[in-house]
């Protein structure tokens, strides 16, 4: 039996979901021995959120026990990073609002944008929006019932991780309808509980002004394609949020894809 696979975690699953199909797949192409996949155990190595797409490690029977040393494997990424837009996620999965700033979107430079000073070792900040733990609960538990302290504090929990290399694949623009087209899409491919309707009203009103002045709404928005090559655990989402925010015009990953692990 394999010890250990990659598969591909679709857009919209978690990476448990991810794993039960790599298992019902299984079950249905090796029906001889099925009822041993359907008992093996079964673990995987390295969260992907679920509006992350890509490679992702599962681990089989005895393998299980070596989980830690697969956990710290370097990743590579392909990120867009859509400016003007914030979400209290950093990616479309979240609470979004247009930023006043959008309308400086077209003074910056993107063919001079220097990725390259994103290299090498830093602390990140993990989202709100995440598993880690803070205070004995995970702090999506806290964010949502908006437990969370103001702003960052010493307590809160932070990682040293460090980026190899950053280059620029593509910058383009998207329009509203289009964004918001793509994002519902989505968010839909999305089963569990994770805010869904009240996250598209609030896309809606940020892409066609329903609730608020249709004319504040730039006519389109410019999007970063970038390869990006780190150490285990570097949020990506974080990353996008914290270029958008050094542009001074806001952003969030609209698309996170694991192209290699190790």
């Amino acid at each position: 039996m394999l010890k250990i696979v990659q598969i591909y975690k679709k857009l919209g699953e978690t990476p448990l979901q991810a794993l039960e199909r790599f298992r019902a797949d299984m079950i249905v192409n090796e029906p001889s021995g099925a009822s041993l996949w359907r008992q093996v155990p079964m673990t995987y190595a390295g969260r992907l959120d679920p509006m992350a797409e890509g490679q992702l490690i599962i681990l089989i029977g005895d393998e299980c026990k070596n989980k830690e040393k697969y956990l710290g494997l370097d990743k590579e990424y392909e990120v867009e990073i859509v400016f003007g837009i914030d979400t209290d996620t950093y990616d479309a999965l979240g609470l979004a609002t247009l930023q006043e700033s959008a309308k400086n979107i077209d003074k910056i430079e993107f063919d001079k944008l220097d990725l390259q000073k994103y290299a090498g070792k830093f602390i990140q900040e993990y989202p709100a929006y995440s598993s880690k733990t803070f205070n004995g609960k995970q702090l999506h538990t806290l964010a949502r019932a908006g437990k969370l302290p103001d702003g960052i504090t010493e307590e809160m929990p932070t990682k040293e991780v460090e980026i190899y290399d950053i280059k620029k694949l593509d910058v383009y623009e998207a329009s509203a309808k289009d964004l918001l087209v793509r994002i519902t899409s989505m968010i839909d491919l999305v089963g569990s509980d994770f805010r869904q309707d009240q996250i598209k009203r609030r896309w809606n009103e940020v892409l066609c002004g329903h609730g608020q002045a249709s004319t504040q709404i730039p006519s389109h928005f410019t999007v970063l394609k970038c390869l990006i090559k780190c150490s285990s655990g570097t949020y990506m989402r974080s990353l996008a949020n914290k270029i958008g925010h050094d542009l001074g015009v806001g952003g969030f990953a609209i698309a996170i894809k694991r192209t290699r692990i190790g």
